[in-house]
């Protein structure tokens, strides 16, 4: 029995063939590189997976400062409005001026109509200069402060510069309407209109385009459309809520 042990040791390396080495090391590598390819996208699919659990970690901790109050999202500057109105500024030539502005010629309802305490003739010797700056102020009281500029009742005015009195929103009266019926056919330009019976003073006018601009609930502003380019005529007016 241990004859045929000691052959069995002596002759089993001769029938069995040997084992390749090279075989063997490229199945070892072919495992290894298996190996090193899993882990490599292990750690990628790990580090991908903290990303995104990053990212929605801030986007949720940047909903929460929102919703608190901590952060407020920025709002864009409101842009002013403008459209095209009509203007006319009248009166008799001894009184004041009034300012009435309509949607369109043929509106005999005025939009906004101001009597301002400067007389014709003062308003005649300021346009001398070429430019006009009408500017009407009325303070922020709590009665005044949540209606519309064109509803204010009461104005402190400026004439370029200088204070000149108050002005006041009326309503259009029957003289008034008839007058904006007999500039229907007008729409730009300046005269006198022939006295009615019982009329002693004559009615001056100067009917143009406005470009009227909404800046904010508390700015508004009219801007004479001069039809001379060559003229250097200027006329705004202002209506401005103050803070005071």
């Amino acid at each position: 029995m241990s004859k045929i042990n000691a052959l069995r040791r002596c002759l089993l390396p001769c029938i069995t063939p040997p084992t390749n080495p090279t075989t063997a090391s490229s199945t070892t590598t072919g495992v290894s590189k298996k190996r090193l390819s899993t882990s490599l996208r292990d750690d990628i699919d790990i580090q991908d997976s903290a990303s995104s659990s990053a990212s929605s970690s801030e986007a949720t901790s940047f909903s929460a400062a929102v919703d608190s109050g901590y952060l407020s999202p920025v709002a864009a500057p409101q842009r002013p409005s403008r459209t095209m109105v009509i203007g006319t500024l009248f009166g008799r030539r001894k009184g004041h001026v009034w300012f009435c502005v309509q949607h369109d010629r043929l509106s005999v309802k005025p939009l906004l109509l101001l009597e301002l305490s400067i007389t014709t003739s003062q308003l005649v010797h300021e346009m001398d200069s070429g430019l006009v700056r009408v500017a009407l102020e009325c303070p922020t009281r709590p009665e005044l402060k949540s209606c519309s500029l064109k509803s204010v009742p009461v104005w402190a005015m400026f004439c370029n510069g200088k204070k000149s009195g108050f002005a006041v929103r009326r309503s259009a009266s029957e003289e008034t309407r008839v007058m904006l019926k007999r500039l229907e056919s007008t729409t730009v330009g300046a005269g006198v209109l022939p006295c009615g019976s019982g009329d002693l003073d004559e009615v001056m006018y100067m009917r143009a385009s406005y470009e009227h601009v909404v800046g904010s609930s508390d700015s508004e502003s009219f801007h004479l459309i001069n039809p001379d380019a060559n003229s250097a005529q200027e006329l705004s007016i202002f209506l401005l809520r103050t803070s005071s």
